[in-house]
């Protein structure tokens, strides 16, 4: 199963320079935050894969105009072709804006979600806004990293681990893909990245 994952910075490839083919042979898109609603509708306008997305640090907008076409997985469990994919969205708290929270915020938000873990006997991939703690976060608090994610990989062993928040073009020696103890690749997905699902 091919999935393309974006976040942070449309895609000029996908949106000036838009030709169908460059959409064809993908089976689901995965936004990890701070993307243009108008731009996520666009691509589920014209593809036949299902985009699913998380909210970032500074899309409050979509509160007042949510992408349309597309679902929103924020706390939830969204299960496609078999693939169990946990959404978090949001960042460190930083101020006062929305989706911004404490350690202790998402841990609560992770605990609410118990019972779902249980019944899908836990996920797949985790699709966030920000990083895990010391995992190709930033050392500025709006860009650190939640300690809890790196929990929940610890816990789960998620077969990949999307997130977006962290530019790669903040820092050249930032790394696109990663692995986590050996079991959990690590995707940044800034912009946008392909990458191939093991479907058995």
């Amino acid at each position: 199963m091919k999935i393309l994952v974006l976040a942070d910075e449309e895609s000029k490839y996908l949106w000036d320079y838009f030709e169908q083919s460059k959409l064809d042979d993908i089976d689901l898109i995965i936004s990890c935050g701070d993307l243009k609603a108008q731009y996520l509708s666009f691509l589920a306008t014209f593809s036949k894969a299902p985009v699913l997305y998380v909210h970032g640090n500074h899309d409050t907008s979509y509160d007042r105009n949510p992408p349309e076409g597309c679902i929103c997985i924020e706390d939830d469990i969204y299960v496609y072709k078999g693939v169990r994919i946990l959404g978090l969205g949001g960042s460190q708290r930083y101020n006062y804006g929305s989706y911004q929270y404490t350690e202790r915020e998402m841990r609560s938000r992770i605990r609410k979600l118990k019972m779902k873990l249980l019944r899908h006997r836990g996920f797949d991939i985790l699709v966030t806004h920000s990083p895990a703690k010391d995992l190709n976060d930033g050392t500025d608090l709006p860009h650190m990293g939640f300690q809890c994610f790196r929990d929940l990989l610890d816990k789960y062993k998620p077969g990949y681990f999307l997130h977006g928040h962290v530019h790669m073009n903040y820092n050249w020696k930032q790394e696109r893909k990663c692995i986590y103890q050996d079991q959990t690749i690590v995707i940044n997905a800034y912009e946008r990245y392909v990458f191939e699902y093991p479907v058995h």
